[in-house]
């Protein structure tokens, strides 16, 4: 890079609508960031609706129609967000009672929402069935037993899908891998456990109905071949469950297969966060994916189900950017004849805990003018009292950064907002929609008046 390249937003890491005016300074929605900044204060997140809009419609397209399709909202949810998800027609997963009663607020269709979580609780379950929630995701034996309880209590009957560990463990952070066994989430496929859900569902829970099964390889997947590895399993599963379980279910093998009829294979579609690395292929990993179902199932002598997804990062991720005002820029000597430049700026881990949490990597430009000097070997670090509270762990930029400038990281439209917090007392940013010219507040930057209402006198 040099630093006319360090000018240019790279196309498949910034949102769609990102464009380096004639000035140098960066719009997006034609909505100038600075201005962004000086009404609305910094950090703050800026999220293009139409890049929004255009991922939904992208994923709908690949995997064969909207209601295929879930946007996992612990990537980033609010009311609007909820209202657009509604809007383009793809159904919502939920993973707290808090995210459900947030998408109810928003009036988006309990019949299209999914509820997933390792530890629901009996106001959770109890919502889910009151609501009419269109399936609670399986997680545990208990929380067959728990449900069928509640579900007796209401005289209701709530379809279900179970949650499957499979032992896939995807190239993702250890933290952030969920489909090998030993972790917290879904029921063991080789311990014989996912089974046993299914036969204590389908035997001994009469307020409980099995249409699916469920798993999730990980996070930040470019391919299908971690997907249709597991694919392959939880087919070999139904298969079983259809064999075994069939001769007991009212309607044999025919119905069974016919109510037990959605394999969902989870999210963790992968974005770009820098320049060097590569966007996903939707299309490609979806035909692939799609192919790779049919082809099992055909193995197995059973009719290939109906696949869904449930991205989330894939959509929200490359939408929004999170702008800053540069403070304090200071030189830190790393050996006799090297300096390392330090560029703070006014926020951190409290907006984006992701590099402190997984070394995760972003992109970094000045969005308020162009910047031409030489590259120099620079840090971009947050305002916390904290030594980790690092953004950007090295990048070279331009040596003419200076304090006041408005500077952005883009794609940080998943798990910015929803993981951010309070320490050091910073307020919680603000989120700002952009869309054909005009910027509009979603979500109002957090105060110390707010801090203080929950306090108890």
């Amino acid at each position: 890079m040099n630093s006319n390249t360090f000018n240019e937003l790279p196309s498949h890491v910034w949102p769609l609508n990102s464009v380096r005016q004639e000035d140098g300074v960066v719009t997006i929605a034609d909505v100038p960031l600075p201005e962004i900044a000086a009404e609305f204060g910094t950090p703050t997140y800026v999220i293009d609706e139409a890049d929004f809009r255009q991922r939904c419609r992208a994923m709908a397209h690949a995997f064969g129609g909207p209601d295929h399709v879930h946007y996992a909202s612990k990537a980033f949810l609010t009311r609007t967000i909820a209202r657009w998800v509604d809007e383009e027609g793809l159904n919502l997963d939920i993973a707290s009672l808090n995210e459900l009663l947030i998408a109810l607020a928003a009036d988006f269709p309990p019949s299209r929402i999914t509820a997933h979580g390792n530890n629901k609780g009996i106001d959770f379950l109890k919502t889910c069935l009151k609501e009419g929630i269109g399936h609670v995701v399986i997680d545990s034996l208990q929380e067959i037993e728990l449900l069928q309880e509640i579900a007796a209590q209401e005289e209701a009957v709530q379809p279900v899908i179970i949650r499957v560990t499979p032992g896939i463990e995807a190239h993702t952070h250890e933290f952030i891998a969920t489909s090998h066994e030993d972790q917290k989430f879904g029921l063991s496929l080789s311990g014989g456990i996912a089974f046993e859900a299914a036969r204590k569902i389908l035997q001994e829970s009469p307020n409980l109905r099995l249409e699916g099964l469920h798993c999730h390889v990980g996070s930040q997947v470019f391919d299908a071949e971690g997907f249709s590895l597991a694919a392959h399993r939880i087919l070999g599963l139904l298969g079983t469950i259809l064999e075994e379980l069939s001769p007991q279910f009212p309607g044999g093998r025919a119905a069974l297969a016919a109510q037990l009829n959605i394999l969902d294979l989870g999210g963790g579609y992968g974005i770009a966060y820098t320049e060097e690395q590569s966007s996903l292929d939707v299309e490609a990993v979806a035909a692939d994916l799609l192919s790779q179902v049919r082809l099992a199932a055909a193995e197995l002598g059973i009719d290939a189900p109906r696949v869904m997804v449930e991205p989330g990062r894939a959509i929200a991720g490359p939408s929004t950017v999170t702008i800053y005002e540069v403070g304090t820029i200071k030189n830190v000597p790393v050996s006799p004849t090297k300096n390392r430049r330090y560029i703070s700026v006014d926020g951190g881990m409290s907006d984006n805990i992701r590099p402190a949490l997984y070394g995760a990597e972003y992109d970094f430009r000045v969005v308020s003018g162009f910047r031409d000097a030489e590259l120099v070997s620079t840090r971009v670090v947050g305002s916390h009292c904290e030594s980790g509270d690092i953004l950007i762990n090295n990048i070279k930029a331009p040596a003419d950064i200076s304090t006041k400038d408005i500077v952005a990281i883009p794609a940080t439209g998943a798990y910015g907002f929803t993981m951010s917090s309070r320490y050091n007392a910073f307020g919680r940013p603000a989120v700002v929609s952009v869309s054909t010219g005009k910027a509009t507040l979603m979500v109002r930057r957090e105060t110390v008046a707010d801090f203080l209402a929950l306090e108890a006198e």
